[in-house]
């Protein structure tokens, strides 16, 4: 008789509830453990890191080893998706994600030469091979996601070539040449589509689409750069796979994270920490929420860290909730924190 395994935060995904909140944090492999930093000096380069499918599976399984997380999500990044597009990609220490600027007379040939996914399976061959890989390796109760960056924050870096206090590069773009950021736009959830359905086919349980940068966005501005293209990815997938689950993580949504739940139709959204909790416990009673501990609460640990565990359980536990942080964990985390967190989840 086939064994039946139960994944927690699949489960949560599908709209039920579990007696004690799963639990995984963004960037839960990362610099905040001297395993990956040792991985990371072997790899050389980043993308390297990204790219060498043995490599990725370890740094995937290090914080699922250490702390049995209940969901395991594949080490990458967003910005492999341009790279595979044909864009110069780096990643250099102390300055984070350069990518070379797309101006808006580039769109169209942009466009026009990634037109399928095929233009993009060689690059991104080898991270398909570590989700393969991640998947056999991990403890079968373990959910794998699998992610990709939302068009509107993938978009931001093409367009201003690294990272900005408020992005007003892409969104001034965005009103000057709105017929161009509309095909940038299109192409990006197109090929991120793809990218996910990949992933899927290739053993994730589900997807994360994590768009950064929609705080930035007026309401006009958060609807037709954000919210349609993460539909565009969301009908294109569950076209291929109708039974695919999709987390949505909209940072600095702030009100409007119930309409891209209900807009987009992702099946549970990501709260970052400025959501206050008795909102969170309304949307809680439509769609499975994920989040929202502040990570510098884990930075700091004691009281502040307790507190804040307690306050986000008391109010979400009773409904589908996976616990996480309000966005990734910082380098500067002590690993005893991380520790301490857990067992005050699961008691």
């Amino acid at each position: 008789m086939e064994k039946t395994v139960s994944r927690k935060v699949l489960n949560v995904l599908q709209g039920k509830k579990e007696s004690v909140s799963p639990v995984w944090v963004m960037r839960q492999a990362g610099r905040y453990l001297p395993e990956y930093r040792e991985t990371r000096r072997k790899a050389g380069g980043f993308l390297d890191l990204c790219y060498t499918p043995e490599l990725a599976v370890e740094v995937t399984l290090q914080p699922i080893r250490r702390f049995g997380f209940d969901a395991s999500i594949l080490f990458s990044d967003i910005l492999v998706i341009p790279h595979a597009m044909g864009r110069d990609v780096r990643f250099e220490e102390g300055r984070g994600p350069l990518v070379d600027p797309i101006s808006e007379l580039e769109i169209d040939a942009f466009v026009g030469s990634n037109g399928d996914w095929e233009a993009l399976a060689p690059t991104l061959r080898p991270v398909l091979e570590a989700v393969s890989g991640i998947r056999s390796a991990l403890p079968d109760e373990t959910t794998l996601l699998g992610f990709c960056g939302a068009p509107w924050t993938v978009a931001t870096y093409m367009i201003a070539g690294h990272s900005t206090s408020d992005q007003a590069p892409a969104r001034l773009f965005a009103h000057r040449f709105p017929d161009r950021m509309e095909a940038l736009l299109g192409v990006l959830a197109e090929r991120s589509a793809d990218y996910l359905i990949r992933q899927l086919q290739a053993g994730a349980d589900a997807v994360q689409i994590f768009d950064s940068w929609s705080g930035v966005l007026d309401p006009q501005g958060f609807e037709a750069l954000c919210v349609r293209p993460v539909r565009r990815i969301v009908d294109r997938v569950r076209a291929a796979m109708p039974d695919a689950r999709i987390i949505g993580f909209p940072k600095g949504a702030a009100w409007q994270y119930a309409d891209y739940a209900a807009k987009t139709g992702v099946d549970a959204v990501g709260l970052d920490w400025t959501v206050p909790l008795s909102q969170a416990r309304e949307w809680q009673k439509s769609v499975p929420v994920q989040g929202n501990l502040d990570p510098t609460r884990l930075v700091a640990g004691d009281r502040a860290l307790d507190e804040g565990v307690d306050r986000i359980l008391e109010a979400l536990g009773d409904g589908p909730h996976i616990f996480n942080l309000g966005h990734g964990i910082t380098p500067d985390t002590p690993v005893a924190h991380v520790e301490r967190m857990l067992k005050r989840i699961r008691g």
